[in-house]
């Protein structure tokens, strides 16, 4: 009496599988939209900055995070350089702590080239 037969016709049925898949598409729309804008763009990046720092070498100029820029003199381990700042300053960076490379230094030559005869 109090409700209309069409209200009462449009109860959901008892299974409701339709209905809830429905209800949680936008919800994984919305999660496949995060992760191709954001999160495969950030893991291809840090990807990126890792093969970076592991190809350090000597003779290499860099920035690192807090803007200090200096030359590579020597790679300490597999977590530290060490940068020439300037003459005789020579201080101890973190790897992961190094953002760019501005210029790649050419690798050590181990053959001793004789002097030129004069």
């Amino acid at each position: 009496m109090f409700i209309s037969p069409a209200f009462a016709q449009g109860a959901p049925a008892a299974g409701g599988g339709a209905d809830m898949l429905i209800q949680l598409a936008p919800f994984l729309l919305i999660f496949v939209v995060m992760y191709f804008l954001i999160l495969r763009p950030q893991q291809k990046r840090a990807k990126a900055h890792q093969e970076m720092v592991n190809a350090l070498r000597r003779g290499d100029v860099v920035v690192t995070a807090g803007g200090l820029i200096g030359k590579v003199s020597r790679v300490i381990d597999e977590n530290e350089v060490e940068l020439q700042v300037a003459d005789n300053v020579k201080v101890r960076q973190l790897r992961a702590h190094i953002s760019s490379v501005r210029a790649k230094g050419e690798p050590a030559k181990d053959e001793v080239i004789p002097p030129p005869n004069v």
